[in-house]
């Protein structure tokens, strides 16, 4: 049966080849200096928000896609995010790489590339648009080729994101040395949402030298307790952001004191 995640990274395998035929649009924007992601959540004394611009999804339909990516960015960090992730996935999403590089210009926080990446070409056009880091998915990748797209990307200076949804997918994100690690409440391949997954996942990172991040499903600070008490440094929120008529107001209540994992 096929899944989702099967057809977007299908589209992303076609995606690819046309970006090694035809190539990039290029940005030449160096990361601006920042603070690094890992250690902002680390120490930091409450739950953190990487706040998401995130146009329109698979399961939610179109969300904001009239939005204006620097303007939103703006608001996220006026509001105290930590990060700002950008959905650069066109057939899906409705995003595009300029959303990142529009981004890049108006704000000097952390950047997450939020995409499906399967290629080394995509780690390139990410950092060259001005991400400083980068989002791989332990389901849409073998295990060899996470490694190498890991390595590619760390020793050209890029933090990266490594996403799983449950015990396994998590076993390989720690073979690998992740340090940053999402757990995505959301099924990359029926998009059904559980917060028990982050509760689940969360004591299996308890004293690792990691930090981990809630993604999905966060609507309130309810949610944002729940993730805090399973031990998450820091949570992705994206539609809950992208449809307040408050972001301040609504990102101050996420950010929860710290549950286990200090």
């Amino acid at each position: 049966m096929t899944t989702m995640l099967d057809t977007i990274i299908e589209k992303k395998k076609t995606e690819v080849m046309e970006l090694k035929k035809k190539g990039y649009q290029i940005f030449n924007q160096e990361p601006h200096p920042t603070h690094s992601l890992f250690h902002s959540l680390k120490h930091a004394q409450s739950l953190q928000v990487i706040a998401e611009i995130k146009r329109a999804s698979p399961s939610k339909g179109d969300i904001k896609v009239e939005v204006d990516p620097p303007h939103q960015a703006l608001a996220y960090e006026r509001a105290g995010a930590v990060a700002i992730s950008v959905l650069t996935d066109t057939p899906f999403f409705k995003g595009c790489i300029d959303d990142l590089a529009n981004v890049r210009e108006a704000v000097n926080l952390p950047i997450l590339c939020k995409d499906f990446i399967i290629d080394e070409i995509q780690i390139d056009r990410a950092r060259d648009a001005g991400a400083t880091v980068i989002l791989l998915i332990v389901a849409a990748l073998k295990l060899d080729r996470l490694q190498e797209l890991y390595v590619y990307a760390t020793e050209r200076d890029l933090e990266v994101l490594v996403e799983v949804h449950n015990e396994d997918e998590l076993k390989t994100a720690l073979f690998i040395g992740a340090k940053i690690i999402g757990v995505n409440n959301r099924n990359l391949k029926t998009f059904q949402v559980d917060l028990a997954i982050t509760e689940t996942l969360g004591p299996f990172m308890k004293d690792k030298d990691i930090v981990f991040i809630s993604e999905s499903g966060i609507e309130n600070e309810a949610d944002a307790a729940r993730a805090a008490k399973a031990g998450a440094h820091g949570l992705l929120v994206g539609e809950t952001l992208m449809k307040s008529d408050n972001v301040s107001s609504k990102l101050v209540t996420l950010k929860v004191p710290k549950g286990v994992i200090r």
